[in-house]
């Protein structure tokens, strides 16, 4: 018996990174996966991974800060198992695609304006898209990455700061205005997480830094957030909600 048996769980930014494995962490408790990603190849590759392991997933390819692509991952996922139990929002801006890393007076316009569409309307467009179909359900689990970079109020990337620290304030609203129904609504604060090809010059110097913050002194990979994700999505955390779990080794503590 897995944790998630049969739970409908759709994960955005799920094709490749920590996404890929939030899908993994999940299908092994049991879950079925909707990989949500812009990337068509890459989310028809997780699909197949997940799939040659034994798990019933679906990709959805779409842009989360367009409206109408949050509602057909909606209706697709209703199409195909007719529910949805779980959204783990987690498809941002940050590495893929990359943002400026400037001081703030620098940064272009539109790309402020492109990463609050994709970080955080995004979030809200996700979120309008599934809860009609949890308030029918009386239940269902909303998941919102945020990050530490809100808590350390990082340098050279206010855009993404601003964004994150926003998911946080809608995760706390939007407890509050779905617990009637049910509806469960937490957030993940993951540290500077190393994944992917991240290797250049620049991560790396950063990752050295946040390893020495650190109580347990070691770099942070995707794996390391899949506990807080399979938690917040399972009934162990139903009186828990409008809450932000810190995941980062201990650089800070609440």
């Amino acid at each position: 018996m897995g944790r998630l048996d049969d739970r409908v769980i759709i994960v955005t930014g799920g094709a490749q990174g920590i996404g890929l494995a939030y899908c993994k962490g999940l299908a092994a408790e049991g879950a079925k996966v909707v990989v949500a990603d812009i990337d068509k190849a890459g989310s028809e590759a997780a699909v197949g991974e997940l799939g040659e392991a034994g798990t019933d997933a679906l990709a959805v390819v779409g842009d989360v800060s367009n409206p109408e692509d949050t509602e057909e991952m909606a209706r697709a996922t209703m199409e195909r198992f007719g529910r949805i139990d779980g959204l783990i929002n987690n498809a941002a801006m940050f590495q893929r695609p990359a943002m400026s890393r400037v001081p703030f007076d620098q940064i272009p316009v539109e790309e402020w304006d492109r990463l609050m569409a994709i970080n955080l309307r995004g979030v809200f467009l996700c979120c309008r898209a599934v809860v009609p179909h949890m308030k029918d359900q009386q239940s269902g689990k909303i998941v919102n990455i945020s990050s530490g970079t809100v808590y350390f109020g990082s340098t050279n990337l206010l855009h993404y700061v601003t964004s994150k620290a926003g998911v946080i304030g809608l995760t706390r609203g939007l407890a509050r205005e779905l617990g009637d129904f049910n509806i469960n609504v937490n957030a993940i604060a993951p540290g500077l997480t190393i994944s992917m090809d991240e290797s250049n010059d620049v991560r790396s110097g950063m990752n050295q830094q946040r390893i020495q913050a650190r109580a347990l002194k070691r770099s942070e990979v995707p794996e390391d957030l899949v506990g807080a994700a399979v938690f917040l999505c399972s009934s162990e955390s139903d009186f828990m909600t409008g809450q932000t779990m810190v995941v980062d080794g201990g650089a800070q503590m609440h």
